[in-house]
């Protein structure tokens, strides 16, 4: 509910939301944001990226590619890197969460990440020391 608050219009293609019904089948978390437009891709999947990527990544970057969109949310590094490569800035979720303490949405990040903990959501120490000093926690 946090991100939903970022002045931010959140899209996202059909594939990540696959995932995200296949986690709760799986006993995670129900995602379902109403803040978060499903979108389909418009052209079939680069048979190169889906060698290098899962399904989720590869859409979120193709999508962005489709729409013209600079930004996208990645997590996972091997994304992250490909984004980059191909031109696309990207934040994670710890930064998304960092943007909502300096927006003042949030007070703190720290008791977030406690709970991505809980829910084997895991992210790099270095990754989180960084977050967290320029969060001043």
């Amino acid at each position: 509910d946090v991100i939903g608050k970022l002045p931010i219009n959140f899209i996202c293609p059909s594939e990540v939301r696959e995932e995200l019904d296949v986690g709760t089948y799986k006993g995670y978390l129900s995602v379902e944001p109403n803040w978060l437009s499903v979108v389909a891709l418009a052209n079939p999947f680069d048979t190169i990226a889906l060698i290098t990527l899962d399904k989720g990544e590869a859409a979120v970057i193709q999508l962005a590619q489709e729409q013209n969109i600079n930004y996208v949310c990645i997590d996972e590094r091997k994304g992250r890197r490909i984004a980059s490569a191909v031109g696309l800035n990207v934040v994670g979720t710890l930064g998304l969460l960092l943007r909502a303490k300096t927006t003042g949405i949030i007070p703190a990040i720290k008791p977030y990440i406690d709970q991505f903990e809980e829910y084997e959501f895991w992210f790099e120490s270095g990754i989180l020391r960084k977050v967290l000093i320029a969060a001043n926690e």
